[in-house]
């Protein structure tokens, strides 16, 4: 078996679970490490760059339409665009900059695309994501009034060995919303993710191997 399908299969097995879905984190990685994934019928990818992303799935996504692509990283306004038209998931909406953006360009191509508000979970400076306290009104806006389909919230919590405590954080923000979906847990932290109700998580170096 190929070693990327055998690590795959191995992640499957520890969540155990058809709900939660395996985004296989692809950026940095190559064509030859993504075919065999696809070829073995795994249909959710993730990048964090537009532009790597465009030069790696425009073609295949067209051979491939059933395919799944999820931008995981920061958006750039400027890159806001071209994320419309490649990807299927945004799991890092974090401003109403951005928000406005995206909904204008969704109705300019007549595409909609599913998405994650990234919240900062640990209120950490250097990072991502909306503040807690603003979370409702920004939820609110997208919803109400750009008409933007918010399936769930993201977060990268801080790395201090409190993992539980941030998701389970993230697990009562997003029941308090009414949401279905939750983006959290990598190759580091999934498996405490799925204990705090995870539908998604994102995982790069356990399935391709490290990056260089």
């Amino acid at each position: 078996m190929n070693p990327i399908i055998s690590k795959f299969e191995n992640i499957k097995s520890l969540i155990n679970n058809s709900n939660v879905k395996i985004i296989a984190v692809s950026k940095t990685f190559p064509h030859e490490s993504i075919i065999p994934l696809i070829e073995h019928g795994h249909l959710h990818f993730g990048e964090n760059k537009v532009q790597e992303a465009q030069s790696k799935w425009t073609d295949l996504k067209k051979t491939k339409p059933n395919i799944n692509l999820h931008m995981i990283g920061k958006l750039q306004s400027n890159k806001a665009k071209d994320a419309v038209k490649l990807f299927d998931f945004i799991h890092s909406l974090d401003n109403q900059k951005l928000a406005n953006i995206l909904a204008k360009q969704e109705n300019i191509i007549n595409k909609k695309l599913k998405y994650f508000i990234q919240v900062n979970i640990g209120n950490e400076k250097q990072k991502s994501g909306i503040s807690i306290n603003l979370l409702d009104d920004f939820y609110y806006y997208c919803v109400k009034e750009l008409k933007i389909n918010i399936i769930g919230l993201m977060a990268i919590p801080p790395d201090d060995n409190k993992a539980d405590d941030y998701f389970k954080k993230l697990m009562e923000l997003n029941k308090l919303l009414g949401l279905n979906e939750l983006s959290m847990g990598m190759s580091s932290d999934f498996k405490v993710a799925l204990k705090y109700q995870t539908t998604f998580v994102r995982i790069g170096s356990s399935i391709f191997g490290s990056r260089s």
